[in-house]
């Protein structure tokens, strides 16, 4: 199976890369709208997970020409901004699925339709397939505001509806690891 990630976040995109090629999955980056067309036209991909947000390009945008592409194309539509109404949009536009961000490697094969393994998950599968903590959110929405207003604490504070030394202190902290929820 070969994908194509479309994000604007490289971080996110070669970090997703490396842990699909672990499951067997050979993907492409696209950093933006038209290298996403060009590589798609290139490499003809299953499917593409493509980002909401691509900087000044909106990834909706992106659903109605991949399609064009190959029309067989399973198209995930991922964003940290979700929200019904883009839900709504991108299914109504073509879209097979929505997905919050960040999405897991097992979130991503179960959108897509790929059987995840019966057999017991190993501790890397296990970390992978829990919850992303709400400090893990908190400081990645964070850090998406700081990039946002290129570094600008206090504007940064401005957009997230906080006083600027609160947001110091949050940035003090960084999250710790995941942890898995344990039934006994």
């Amino acid at each position: 199976m070969k994908g194509l990630l479309v994000d604007d976040d490289e971080l996110y995109a070669r970090t997703l890369q490396r842990s699909l090629a672990r499951k067997g999955i050979e993907t492409q980056i696209a950093l933006d709208a038209p290298s996403a067309l060009a590589r798609a036209r290139e490499f003809q991909p299953d499917f593409a997970l493509v980002d909401l947000k691509l900087g000044s390009d909106s990834g909706l945008a992106l659903i109605e020409p991949l399609r064009g592409i190959r029309a067989d194309m399973q198209i995930l539509l991922v964003t940290g901004y979700a929200s019904v109404a883009t839900a709504v949009e991108s299914i109504k536009r073509g879209a097979d699925d929505y997905l919050p961000k960040p999405a897991t490697v097992p979130t991503i094969l179960r959108a897509l339709g790929l059987e995840t393994p019966a057999t017991p998950l190993d501790d890397a599968d296990a970390a992978e397939d829990t919850m992303t903590p709400l400090s893990r959110l908190e400081w990645e929405h964070i850090q998406q505001a700081l990039a946002e207003t290129e570094g600008n604490i206090s504007a940064a504070a401005r957009l997230l509806g906080m006083h600027r030394r609160s947001l110091q202190r949050k940035l003090a902290k960084r999250p710790g690891p995941e942890r898995r929820w344990v039934d006994e």
